[in-house]
């Protein structure tokens, strides 16, 4: 009996936000075993931090169009957390080029991408007016 296989594709429209995933992961990761020394792979502050930011990616309103944190025009993390991100970056963002080059630079070359406007929101609905009571009411043309 032959074995039907087939190819792995990777959804182009996920690419990017993966790979953004994957840096903040990698760059947490850095900066909790330089400066908290865990014997786990995170301290649980940093493991909730990586929570917190796969969170706000999967729910960003840009999709795969995001722009880095620093270019985007909605800042979706709360004021503590992205300070602690700022930290962390601060720290891993030069060790990067070093320990994981081509994440690095394409972190890098994804800072210099413009970033895209904010989808249009839907119109609001208005509740319905009653009508004034002198008001006539609207006759069907099929009437006549």
């Amino acid at each position: 009996m032959a074995v039907k296989t087939t190819a792995f594709v990777t959804d182009k429209r996920f690419v990017r936000r993966a790979r953004e995933l994957k840096t903040i992961r990698v760059m947490v990761e850095m900066y909790c075993r330089d400066h908290h020394g865990a014997p786990d792979p995170l301290c649980p502050r940093c493991a909730e931090l990586i929570e917190y930011a796969e969170r706000r990616l999967e729910r960003c309103v840009f999709g795969d169009a995001k722009p880095t944190c620093t270019n985007c025009t909605v800042h979706c993390y709360t004021a503590d957390k992205r300070e602690d991100v700022r930290v962390v970056m601060r720290y891993a963002g030069p060790r990067m080029l070093l320990r994981h080059p081509w994440l690095g630079i394409t972190h890098l070359i994804d800072g210099r991408r413009a970033a895209p406007l904010l989808p249009e929101k839907p119109p609001k609905k208005s509740p319905q007016q009653p009508a004034p009571p002198d008001a006539a009411p609207a006759s069907d043309p099929a009437e006549r």
